[in-house]
C-alpha cells in the first residue's frame, strides 16, 4: 500500500508542476478591439480549437482533472 501511495504523490507532483507549465504557456483572454469589428467570426476565431492556444486549453483541462481526482484519492482514510 505504501508504494501506491507513493507512484500517487509522484505523478501528482509530476501533474502539478505540468499543469503549473501549461497554464503559464496560455495567452491572456482580453477580446481587445478585434472583437468590436467583428473580428471574432474570421477564420482564427472559428478555428481556434485546432490551434496551439486550442490544444492548450484541452491539456489544462484534463490536468486539471488528474489534479482534483490525485487529490481525492491521495486524501483517503486508506492511505492514513
Amino acid at each position: 500500500m505504501e508504494t501506491l501511495k507513493m507512484v500517487l504523490m509522484i505523478l501528482f507532483a509530476i501533474d502539478c508542476i505540468a499543469l503549473t507549465a501549461i497554464v503559464l504557456l496560455q495567452e491572456g483572454k482580453s477580446a481587445g478591439l478585434g472583437t468590436i469589428g467583428g473580428m471574432a467570426d474570421s477564420y482564427w476565431g472559428q478555428n481556434k480549437g485546432r490551434s496551439m492556444e486550442g490544444t492548450l486549453v484541452k491539456v489544462t483541462r484534463v490536468l486539471a482533472v488528474l489534479f482534483i481526482v490525485l487529490a481525492l484519492v491521495l486524501n483517503l482514510k486508506v492511505f492514513a
